[in-house]
């Protein structure tokens, strides 16, 4: 029968050198087990898994959570800042579009003079062609607006159906037009008539007289006028002026033209106006006419009237800030200097027009953070 071995410590009743030694059955009783003093066996340290378990499945949930938490917190910070702008602030450029109309309008109706070179002339041509300094500010306000020129239509308006915004049509009926860009001169009772509703100006002029070259001495003063035979625009304020200043024979006709052909026809002694009209019959004229600077201290501020249109009329003003604060936009000086420019030298010693864009300020639009923002400067107090 085989004998079955196992390892069992020495008795207890063993002392000395071999006291607590691993006793190996089958050997002689007072030999220990060589094995029993080697070192344990260690394992080798492990190797590090290249991949590694996935994570447990609560910590992974709380990192998603804790992640859509804060997408939460952000996306809720966004919406309550949008909405407190939405509902504070300005209206944007798009609203204000939407407000004035013009999302669905295909061609724009604008009111301008036909009479004056240099300003606004319609071309003798059999069409509707426009040129001047006036017709060029109107393309530049309609681009800004959305309406390319081929999109804008220019009808002839008089000057007392500036502030009804009644123009006239090809077949000569008077019909509405959406803005007026005619030498209107903004003073504190039109601004009083709810029908005028005034852009911020656009041109700063002054009024002066014109004469025949034989004319005795320099006009300096519309006093000198009186008992003399005057024409001006009816409704206009050169007309109050004139009234305020002398006792002449005042004759008010609806196109300033009618009183230049007047004047050349001796009808008339002199025509006042503002310097800007008068300046391209001067220079047309060829020596027939005389131009004089009068000591008038009132500036005449050309502005476009919008209407009771206020949403059309802060998108003007915004098109006039643009033009006025960016220094790449060089379209008013390029339209003074292809028009008003070349008037200079035909009337020497007469402040015709100021060479700059009156200043304007950036109107009430809500414009992102992103957007490009121009320089605000602070216009002076006229």
């Amino acid at each position: 029968m085989t004998e079955e071995h196992e390892d069992v410590t020495a008795p207890s009743g063993k002392a000395g050198l071999f006291a607590g030694k691993r006793w190996r059955p089958g050997s002689s009783a007072g030999t220990p087990d060589p094995r029993a003093d080697e070192p344990p066996h260690l394992p080798a340290d492990p190797v590090p898994d290249p991949f590694p378990p996935p994570e447990p499945q609560p910590v992974k949930r709380f990192r998603r959570f804790r992640i859509a938490a804060w997408i939460a917190l952000v996306l809720a910070a966004i919406v309550v800042g949008a909405s407190i702008l939405v509902t504070k602030g300005p209206p944007t450029e798009a609203e204000l579009r939407e407000r004035a109309g013009l999302f669905n309008k295909d061609r724009l109706r604008i009111g301008v003079k036909s009479d004056t070179p240099g300003i606004a002339l319609q071309e003798k041509t059999g069409r509707r062609v426009f040129t001047g300094f006036d017709i060029q500010i109107a393309y530049m306000i309609a681009a800004d607006l959305g309406f390319s020129p081929d999109k804008v239509d220019f009808l002839s308006i008089e000057t007392e159906d500036r502030a009804r915004m009644q123009a006239q049509d090809e077949q000569g009926r008077f019909v509405k037009v959406d803005l007026v860009v005619a030498t209107f001169s903004m003073t504190p009772e039109r601004r009083q008539d709810p029908a005028v509703g005034f852009s911020t100006p656009y041109l700063y002029t002054e009024q002066s007289v014109v004469t025949r070259p034989d004319y005795p001495g320099k006009i300096t003063s519309l006093g000198q006028l009186e008992g003399r035979k005057v024409c001006t625009l009816g409704t206009s304020t050169s007309e109050i002026e004139l009234e305020r200043a002398t006792r002449a024979t005042v004759t008010a006709r609806n196109l300033i033209s009618d009183c230049v052909e007047g004047l050349k026809k001796k009808e008339f002694d002199a025509v006042t106006t503002d310097a800007a009209l008068l300046a391209g019959f001067v220079a047309e004229s060829g020596g027939r006419l005389r131009h004089h600077d009068i000591a008038l201290e009132k500036t005449e501020m050309w502005a476009v009237n919008a209407g009771p249109n206020a949403a059309l009329r802060t998108l003007v003003d915004l098109s006039l800030y643009r033009s006025y604060a960016d220094p790449q936009d060089q379209r008013w000086e390029q339209a003074y200097r292809t028009y008003i420019g070349p008037l200079l030298a035909a009337n020497p010693g007469v402040n015709v027009a100021q060479a700059e864009q009156p200043c304007a300020l950036p109107p009430e639009v809500r414009r992102w953070p992103w957007e490009r923002t121009l320089p605000v400067q602070e216009c002076p107090t006229r």
